[in-house]
């Protein structure tokens, strides 16, 4: 079994301004140890989490027998200070990135990441009430998920302009893999055949929980 990150660095007051893990890391946690036997099968080199909060999935040890790159962004100035005290505090260098999404790293790591994760803002808001929370970099951010909770997660899946080198398959290695957290107001199948159709990545719902009201999927894209 894998051990959860060492979070006790993080105070009350850190939470005020960034997402406290919760059912959704911990199933996306759950999701990466199940795989862990592949993953460090594959010798990652480089692995990415978009929007890394608390910084505790970046910090899991899921491949630390074959230590990669480890990168995370957060447009969330108190994230990204998180983030580096939560890698330190598990002995794990993060390389943690204020920007939004993946910024200017598209281009750097195009078709270079071979673990990519991201748990997005999924909760069905007011498109408005999404672009503010991303406008302001708060904690709202991590949550505010604009109409049907993919105002955010569709602007790294290019879901609009599948043609351009924007995409997230852009990003993913020949042998990458994408780890998305998404709730069942998101439409996962709607998602899943639109990643199939549009950028020839195969997926699997690798685990699926309910906690609380919510209905939560860890789905996993692949080339194949």
């Amino acid at each position: 079994m894998i051990p959860t990150p060492d979070l006790s660095h993080l105070s009350r007051g850190d939470y005020d301004h960034v997402y406290e893990p919760a059912e959704d890391t911990f199933l996306l946690l759950d999701a990466l140890e199940q795989d862990a036997t592949e993953l460090l099968r594959s010798r990652p080199l480089i692995c990415l989490e978009i929007g890394s909060g608390s910084g505790c999935v970046s910090s899991f040890h899921s491949f630390s027998n074959y230590p990669p790159v480890y990168i995370s962004t957060d447009i969330n100035l108190h994230a990204c200070r998180c983030t580096r005290r939560t890698g330190l505090q598990n002995k794990i260098p993060i390389d943690s990135i204020l920007t939004s999404l993946t910024g200017a790293l598209m281009h750097r790591l195009s078709h270079a990441v071979d673990v990519l994760l991201f748990n997005p803002p999924y909760v069905p808001t007011y498109s408005d009430e999404a672009d503010d929370a991303q406008h302001d970099a708060g904690i709202a951010g991590a949550w505010a998920g604009g109409a049907d909770g993919m105002q955010i997660t569709n602007t790294v899946l290019q879901q609009v302009e599948p043609t351009a080198d924007q995409s997230v398959q852009s990003l993913l290695s020949p042998t990458g893999r994408f780890y998305l957290v998404a709730v069942k107001e998101n439409d996962v199948p709607g998602i899943r055949q639109r990643m199939l159709d549009e950028h020839r990545l195969q997926s699997q719902i690798v685990l699926q929980r309910r906690a609380g009201r919510e209905h939560l999927f860890v789905v996993r894209f692949s080339r194949g």
